[in-house]
């Protein structure tokens, strides 16, 4: 055989050798997934639940109008501290002020009416003393009369003449009996008037004082809507009343935050959060939970749901409060804020990363261990099914696991979840400590299949395409 034919047979066996290995390879890697893995680790966890909000004191008031009057002194200024009684503010008030003086000249005028009809009762008084002193001394002698008459002592005339100084006694008694009575009724009325007058009184000067503002609270000026020479005037019905400034007390700083009702049921009065301020960066202040609503609040409109007649399916929140434990001394109420609230913490715990997990039909795991136990692989242990609803299919519940790498394939293990951390989650039961899971990518878990044989490389990044999904 000539040499060049030599070398083409050469040539054309490595040719085949080389596509046969290539096919072989290409074969035994047809079903191996590329993916990244962890260790079952413990840690320590702490769940938290995020909301934001404003700042806002624990206790304010908002000073509204209450008469109506021109602003003539403001004595105060955004910021500035004040306590409770201080003067803040006082409006026009001629007519209330004359008011209280003419009403106080009615009193005084009614004062001296009382003394006028008490010294009139104590004189009607003493004359009916008199009269009846009167009336005995005059009954007497008629009486001594009577019996000299019968025993013919005295002229008839003497008799009638003590018999109409009797009557004439009785007469004059009876007279300032009712005297004395009309008196006693006429100063029962001044007294009754004067009464009313001071009644009267307390409404005027209750005129004149709303028209002196003072603080109600002790606190700071957090803001003041009006100014000197505007007009104020009170609420009439449904109608609210100026509003002139609202003083709020900083030493009790509180956030109000509203919390995602999936994550309500977690959070407690008296956990542990951390604050933060958007106008303070790079601060967290401490803080804790003293309030927790109990009322759902639509999301878009504020409104609780008791005030809407209808049926929404919008998202709501639950307003939570927590009081900041060392609030700083620029702070201002409206401030932006975000509250992390500590729903749970745990200490050395078995952890995996939240990606790890994933979720399988009770379908597809039987599918994949039948096809497992074809090719010599390790089924999954699964519970019983959960009783499933009338008409619902018990092959499409849904099982949460982890896929194990053992042996170069994929495990699926169905696990027990607890608290879930900031990028980790617990594992209370289906794993042990220092085992290999699947970690990612995030094609290859959604995709992975239990049995599945699988290839790791922990060291090359993501595919374009993985990272895209």
């Amino acid at each position: 055989m000539k040499k060049w034919k030599k070398i083409v047979l050469a040539v054309v066996v490595l040719a085949v050798i080389g596509i046969v290995i290539t096919y072989s390879v290409n074969q035994a890697n047809k079903d191996v997934v590329m993916v990244q893995t962890g260790k079952v680790t413990k840690a320590d966890l702490t769940s938290l639940v995020t909301a934001s909000g404003e700042i806002k004191p624990k206790t304010y008031a908002n000073v509204g109008g209450e008469g109506f009057g021109k602003v003539l002194d403001l004595r105060v200024k955004e910021g500035d501290r004040v306590k409770k009684g201080d003067f803040l503010l006082r409006l026009e008030n001629i007519q209330a002020t004359a008011d209280v003086d003419a009403q106080q000249a009615s009193i005084g005028a009614s004062e001296a009416a009382i003394k006028s009809a008490e010294a009139s009762f104590r004189s009607t008084q003493a004359e009916l003393n008199q009269r009846k002193a009167d009336l005995d001394r005059a009954k007497a002698e008629w009486e001594r009369g009577k019996q000299l008459f019968e025993n013919e002592l005295i002229a008839k005339s003497e008799y009638d003449s003590r018999k109409a100084v009797f009557e004439g006694a009785t007469a004059a008694v009876e007279a300032t009996t009712a005297r004395l009575q009309q008196t006693r009724a006429e100063m029962d009325r001044t007294r009754s008037t004067s009464e009313q007058m001071r009644a009267v009184m307390g409404r005027t000067k209750d005129v004149l004082r709303k028209t002196t503002y003072t603080a109600p609270i002790d606190g700071v000026v957090t803001y003041i809507a009006v100014r000197v020479g505007e007009n104020v005037v009170m609420g009439i019905q449904n109608s609210p009343g100026s509003y002139l400034m609202t003083i709020s007390d900083m030493s009790l700083v509180t956030a109000e935050v509203k919390v995602d009702e999936t994550d309500i049921v977690n959070v407690k009065a008296g956990q542990d959060c951390d604050v933060t301020i958007d106008a303070i960066p790079g601060k967290t202040f401490k803080a804790r939970v003293t309030e927790v609503g109990t009322q759902a609040v639509l999301r878009t409109s504020g409104l609780a749901t008791s005030q809407t007649t209808t049926g929404t399916q919008e998202a709501k929140d639950f307003k939570v409060v927590v009081a900041l434990l060392e609030p700083p001394a620029n702070i201002r109420p409206g401030l932006s804020t975000t509250a992390k609230i500590k729903t749970a913490e745990k200490k050395s715990v078995l952890s995996i990363p939240m990606q790890a997990l994933a979720v399988r039909t009770r379908k597809d795991l039987e599918d994949a261990t039948k096809e497992a136990a074809k090719k010599g692989g390790a089924g999954v242990t699964l519970a019983a099914a959960k009783p499933a609803d009338k008409g619902s299919d018990p092959k499409k519940e849904e099982i949460q696991g982890v896929f194990v790498v053992e042996k170069g394939k994929a495990v699926f293990k169905p696990v027990q979840t607890g608290i879930t951390g900031v990028t980790e989650i617990e594992i209370t039961e289906g794993l042990k400590e220092g085992e290999d899971i699947v970690t990612g990518s995030y094609k290859a878990l959604r995709t992975l299949k239990h049995g599945a044989p699988v290839k790791v490389d922990n060291k090359a990044p993501g595919s374009g395409e993985d990272q895209k999904s």
